[in-house]
């Protein structure tokens, strides 16, 4: 991993600009991953746009053959690509199997089923004649990805994107660098023509000259809200189509009839996922008044009894954070915790990690909806448990954030949980679970993004309509 490579029409090339990857569980270096230069982009869009013809004129039988065979040599890899990955970002290794090895092949044999069962045109009868719908691909997309599900949301820009026609640019966070070279690999052996997949790895300097590229046609990025608006302002100046999924300040409401023990063993996914390091997850825990000090007590509990440790270990509930930084925006944020609210599990770095970038699963209690805690996206494994009445404040603190991406209703009446999940404005909610689902949309309201992701509609982000009006019979 001492050779930093940029991918570009087709070819291996050594980076012009490396940045070390540090291995999030040790402090140490993990290897050198390229920090895109303006020529890299440059090059690598430029060999988009050459690709684009032929990539986009290509059958879509013939497209999704390719997206199978890419989806096999990626499985074939997973074993490593896994590894990676934790290595990288800290992600416990029971979860990376599933969203850095299965979860990428899964989306694009979906894809590739999708494209193989539809067309690419309708026939409309008209008043005079008929229209022709046409679907046609986007044209070159800059594929900007975070750190956090390096392979999985890459795979969700990816798998559309390619399935639609469009060729692909894709800018992998430097903390990251290493695992996004899979997908290189994985294309050259799959046969992709060279031009259709390009990959670099940079920071935030690569990804704005990436955005506003007179090459680009479509901007897909996953990241913070404070980049998003930023690249939203970018494109809008260019008129530009751009999807951003974004942060999340998300809620569980935990309804009085809920059984308590089931609803505790569902938030260890749906709240520490990730080490905390997850846009969706239900950071804010909706609790009655009735039952507040059950509640607390029991989320107390989950925290205090998570397996915090080394991410390769299968045993491991939680590892470290990303990076250092992220580490000291987390402790910063759980300081300003103390000062708003109760801390009553965690709170500090656990003592018998030295080395690396944990940080202890953290639960506050008695916080008001108002407070940073409840209204900042932490990102890491920090819970704020937030008191309620009725139903109706329930929904109304749900509903009090600039952020609208997932959620979870906890309860006994799964109708009831839907009637409650209906209220809440974001853009997913779970009922007693939480999972994303690759035939339906997943992407967020308010600060929390623009567009959608996965399912038929993520396929409709890479595509552009065409009427064709024509006199006559169909």
């Amino acid at each position: 991993m001492s050779t930093a490579s940029v991918f570009i029409a087709g070819q291996f090339r050594t980076a012009e600009r490396t940045e070390p990857v540090i291995e999030a569980a040790t402090g140490e270096l993990l290897g050198h991953g390229s920090s895109a230069t303006e020529s890299e982009v440059d090059d690598a869009v430029a060999a988009a746009r050459a690709a684009l013809p032929a990539w986009s004129a290509t059958a879509a039988g013939e497209r999704a053959a390719l997206l199978l065979r890419f989806a096999d040599a990626l499985l074939a890899r997973s074993a490593t690509t896994n590894e990676l990955c934790t290595r990288e970002n800290g992600m416990p290794i029971r979860l990376s199997k599933g969203a850095n090895g299965m979860f990428p092949a899964v989306l694009l044999r979906y894809y590739a089923d999708l494209i193989t069962a539809g067309g690419d045109e309708e026939i409309r009868p008209a008043l005079i004649g008929h229209t022709i719908v046409r679907r046609e691909a986007v044209g070159v997309v800059a594929a900007i990805t975070p750190w956090n599900y390096p392979q999985a949301l890459a795979a969700m820009k990816l798998a559309p994107g390619l399935a639609a026609g469009c060729t692909m640019v894709l800018k992998a966070a430097p903390e990251t660098a290493l695992d996004a070279l899979v997908f290189a690999e994985a294309a050259a052996e799959a046969g992709f023509p060279a031009g259709v997949l390009n990959v670099v790895a940079g920071g935030p300097a690569a990804g704005a000259h990436l955005v506003t590229h007179p090459g680009v046609d479509k901007v897909a990025f996953t990241g913070s809200t404070g980049a998003g608006r930023s690249i939203a302002e970018m494109c809008g100046r260019l008129l530009r189509p751009v999807t951003l999924e974004l942060g999340g300040k998300s809620a569980a409401i935990i309804l009085d009839d809920a059984d308590l023990a089931a609803t505790v063993k569902g938030l260890k996914n749906a709240s520490f996922v990730n080490n905390g390091q997850t846009c969706h997850l239900s950071s804010r825990i909706l609790a009655p008044r009735s039952r507040y000090a059950e509640v607390v007590d029991a989320v107390a509990a989950l925290a205090d009894g998570l397996t915090v440790g080394d991410p390769l270990d299968k045993a491991t509930d939680v590892g470290p954070l990303v990076s250092d930084r992220q580490r000291r925006r987390v402790l910063d944020y759980i300081d300003i915790g103390k000062a708003e609210a109760k801390l009553v599990a965690g709170g500090a770095v656990p003592a018998d990690q030295p080395h690396g970038w944990f940080v202890s699963p953290t639960v506050f209690a008695d916080v008001d909806n108002s407070s940073r805690i409840a209204q900042e996206e932490v990102f890491g494994p920090v819970l704020a448990v937030i008191p309620y009445d009725t139903e109706e404040q329930a929904v109304a603190i749900a509903n009090d954030s600039e952020f609208g991406l997932g959620g979870t209703v906890w309860t006994t009446d799964a109708d009831r949980g839907t009637e409650i999940a209906r209220r809440v404005h974001t853009g997913s909610i779970g009922v007693n679970d939480y999972q994303l689902d690759v035939a339906a949309p997943f992407g967020g309201v308010k600060s929390s993004g623009l567009g959608r992701e996965l399912g038929p509609e993520g396929l409709a982000a890479y595509q552009q309509l065409k009427s064709i009006y024509r006199v006559g019979p169909a």
